[in-house]
């Protein structure tokens, strides 16, 4: 029996600055969002417009956490933190000359950079494994202190609740409608608190850890790949082409997701964005790219063989959906 998989978009607060609720007509900046909720692996999906919980609508890029450096991280008791680095989503660094992993990281601090270049603590307040085929996936309760002193959630919900994020080696840029859009940066310096209910978060649920390989394959462009898919980043510059909660069925060439729909092709994916795509799309309406050069006989399997990781498809047109 197919199984549905429902996953929505969540917000990032940061500094007092929210983010508005993700629809066609951005709103005022507020708390208010939906929480991802998970239920299947595989299967149809729910995309979103967020990439790491924020609303790529918004101006306010230069309030909001956009990277946290390795440098500078201590312990809960306020030692500093050397040669620290992520395996995985789970952490490991030495304490002098002591080796610190995974649950040895809970109240560690870190110092995040904003989108204007300046800086504040983050703190990790609480982390839990995964368990089963998700054991490399660490989950964090992360705060950041305020000018005021005070600490607030990182990643919250609706009611200003807080919730989790996954470590992820890199940082990604968040500016949209520019070249270098949505690109994610492979910076050794620095690693991103993904969100859950955003893009990077969901595309790692979805089974593509940018640190897993199968059969040798790296999954690393699958995963970028992907967050350009659940936002529609047809033109691969960072700007979402879709509205919140359109269904979209994705798979690709080396089993993680298959296909589960008679949908219609909509688009091939690699790390920039679309190599191809058609009429049937999740925008509902004619996407122009500037520049934009498709590859022939869009949806083809054997584009696997030559840079497509993954191929998506639209219910649009088709009857009950």
């Amino acid at each position: 029996m197919r199984t549905l998989q429902r996953v929505f978009a969540a917000c990032l607060a940061v500094v007092a600055v929210g983010c508005g609720t993700e629809s066609s007509e951005p709103e005022a900046p507020s708390l208010r969002t939906q929480v991802a909720e998970v239920v299947s692996p595989n299967g149809r999906n729910l995309n979103g417009r967020n990439l790491n919980g924020r609303n790529l609508n918004n101006g306010e890029l230069g309030s909001m956490l956009v990277s946290v450096a390795y440098a500078g991280a201590s312990s809960a008791s306020g030692k500093a933190l050397t040669n620290v680095r992520l395996q995985g989503s789970a952490f490991v660094g030495l304490d002098g000359p002591n080796p610190v992993t995974g649950m040895g990281f809970n109240g560690a601090r870190f110092v995040g950079k904003l989108g204007d270049g300046s800086t504040l603590p983050v703190r990790v307040d609480s982390i839990t494994q995964g368990s089963g085929g998700d054991s490399d996936l660490w989950s964090y309760q992360v705060s950041y202190q305020g000018s005021d002193g005070s600490w607030n959630s990182v990643c919250q919900d609706a009611n200003g609740g807080a919730l989790s994020a996954i470590a992820v080696a890199g940082r990604w840029n968040y500016l949209q409608g520019v070249a270098g859009g949505g690109e994610k940066i492979e910076d050794a310096t620095a690693f991103t608190f993904a969100c859950e209910g955003a893009a990077i978060a969901k595309c790692m649920h979805f089974g593509y850890k940018p640190w897993a390989t199968v059969n040798g394959q790296s999954l690393a462009g699958h995963h970028q790949a992907c967050t350009r898919m659940v936002r529609a980043d047809f033109c691969g510059d960072g700007a979402s082409h879709t509205t919140d909660g359109q269904w979209v069925n994705l798979y690709d060439g080396v089993g993680v997701q298959t296909d589960t729909e008679s949908w219609s092709t909509e688009a091939e994916w690699n790390e920039a964005g679309a190599r191809c795509f058609t009429s049937e799309t999740r925008a509902h309406a004619p996407v122009t790219c500037s520049g934009f050069n498709p590859i022939p006989d869009c949806g083809s399997t054997s584009h696997f063989q030559s840079g497509t990781r993954l191929i998506s498809e639209s219910p649009y047109g088709v009857s009950g959906l």
